[in-house]
């Protein structure tokens, strides 16, 4: 099933009416003023209002926006008081409520009016509140993750890694109530605050297998300035690694469609009508997430892993419209990642006796050149829209970190060097800037799986210090291609989700 995002405008005061993606908008504790809250799908984000004497000790006065959940769960939001306020004890954040009495059993991810960052529950129907403080003061990207009985806090200021967290064991179990929150914490004052990029995320389950089980995708498109983004697709089917086209009307991707004998056809998303329409690659129907638009838009490259090559992954062209593709590598498996801006080169990923490495072959086929030949893993090669460099990745150093080279192979040399594992360099269309993906330290340097915790992060194509512009459930798919739009403003990507 295909949804594509509604638009328009939706507020509650205190009933059951959708408001986004939540059921309803609840007045918790009855406070003297009533709050409210509002949608605007224009905006992309959440204004809520407040009153409410405080959420601490027996019992709670809030207004919450909610929906009932079950199971794990992790919950993603841009917080931001409006205005200086009144109470350095004004609260807004995540919780996880057993019911909607104003002495449930909780857990919340709260930011005070004062910084105060922390981690609050309440273990039993009418015990004392309690909390865990996070050693960071005032931020505006929270978390809030339900793994089993145990419930993770991470915070961080916009930009900068998740660096710090609080976790409780707390058994939440059965139907809870999931949402955002404010309170005023005085009864005769209104509050308000603004939650964006809000994503409530189902992962995998724990026992999934990879490259056999697959949970929903969403398409974003996400400004690399602001750091805003907007959901355009969702799926239940999974769906991977988009290409924006010249033209800047269209995202191209691949995905089965929901039938196992296509598992891997491309499509073409049209951004004014929201629609996905297949591309046609006659036989190639079992393209992987490496394929790549020419410089010029032309020429659509591909990596197809059909029986005629042991389902293994080779790289083919063919027109950006569809037609009959050309297999350009002979030996395999190969992973297309990258044309020269003048068109006469491909470089790809290519797994040589147990090794990947990167090489570069004539865009009309013939004999490839291998490029890397350093320990560990050698992947994501790209050009830089002038042709002077090729970026890509490498594990050579231990962590997988960013790299360059000349188009030859020469002057190899480390461009990040720090402790997260950094993947798949995209650069800018006016080549300033260097988009990638991060994975946490706990994923192996040679390794990008599915389903885990990422960012987007992007550089200055002259080095300096990295920054993250999303914070994500993906990986794998997420934006193993190049994906900025051609005014330089945007990137598109995939996140996950069970759905």
């Amino acid at each position: 099933m295909t949804i594509p995002m509604s638009s328009g405008i939706a507020a509650a005061q205190d009933a059951e009416l959708p408001i986004g993606e939540f059921t309803g908008s609840t007045n918790v504790g009855n406070p003297a003023i009533a709050g409210s809250a509002k949608y605007d799908s224009a905006k992309h984000q959440y204004e809520i209002s407040a009153a409410g004497a405080n959420m601490w000790a027996k019992r709670d006065e809030f207004q919450f926006v909610w929906k009932k959940m079950n199971g794990n769960f992790i919950l993603h939001a841009r917080v931001e008081f409006i205005g200086k306020g009144t109470d350095p004890h004004r609260k807004i954040g995540w919780m996880i409520r057993t019911s909607l009495d104003d002495d449930a059993v909780y857990a919340d991810a709260a930011v005070h009016g004062d910084g105060l960052t922390s981690l609050q529950y309440r273990r039993a129907k009418g015990d004392d509140t309690a909390q865990s403080i996070l050693p960071l003061k005032g931020p505006d990207v929270i978390q809030l993750e339900k793994k089993g009985n145990k419930i993770i806090f991470s915070a961080t200021e916009f930009g900068e890694p998740f660096a710090t967290n609080q976790s409780i064991e707390l058994p939440l179990e059965g139907d809870l109530y999931v949402g955002l929150f404010v309170c005023s914490h005085r009864s005769n004052v209104v509050e308000q605050a603004i939650f964006r990029n809000v994503r409530i995320v189902r992962p995998a389950k724990d026992n999934f297998i990879p490259y056999n089980d697959y949970i929903g995708s969403h398409l974003e498109i996400l400004d690399v300035k602001t750091g805003d983004r907007e959901i355009v697709l969702s799926s239940a089917q999974p769906f991977e690694a988009p290409n924006w086209t010249l033209d800047g009307s269209a995202l191209i991707y691949n995905s089965s469609g929901g039938d196992d004998r296509y598992r891997g056809r491309l499509y073409r998303f049209d951004l004014a009508t929201k629609k996905p329409a297949i591309i046609n690659t006659q036989f190639a129907i079992r393209n992987n997430n490496d394929h790549v638009l020419s410089f010029d838009g032309k020429m659509l490259g591909l990596s197809h892993q059909g029986p005629e090559h042991n389902n293994q992954s080779a790289v083919y062209t063919v027109s950006a419209n569809g037609g009959t593709p050309k297999q350009i590598t002979p030996m395999f498996p190969s992973y297309l990642h990258g044309w020269s801006p003048d068109a006469k080169f491909l470089v790809f990923t290519g797994v040589r006796n147990g090794k990947a490495d990167i090489f570069r072959i004539n865009s009309d086929g013939g004999d490839e050149m291998r490029l890397t030949d350093a320990k560990g893993v050698n992947d994501g090669p790209e050009y830089t829209p002038d042709g002077k460099y090729i970026y890509f990745n490498s594990s050579r150093s231990g962590v997988m970190q960013i790299w360059r080279m000349k188009p030859d192979g020469k002057d190899q040399e480390q461009v990040t060097n720090d402790g997260l594992n950094n993947w798949f360099p995209h650069i800018s269309p006016d080549g300033k800037w260097i988009a990638f993906v991060s994975y946490m330290s706990d994923v192996a340097p040679g390794d990008h799986p599915y389903y885990k915790h990422v960012y987007l992060r992007l550089m200055p194509i002259e080095g300096g210090t990295p920054r993250v512009i999303a914070y994500l459930y993906g990986g794998q798919g997420t934006m193993n291609v190049p994906s900025w739009s051609p005014d330089n403003k945007r990137v598109a990507f995939v996140s996950n989700s069970d759905m």
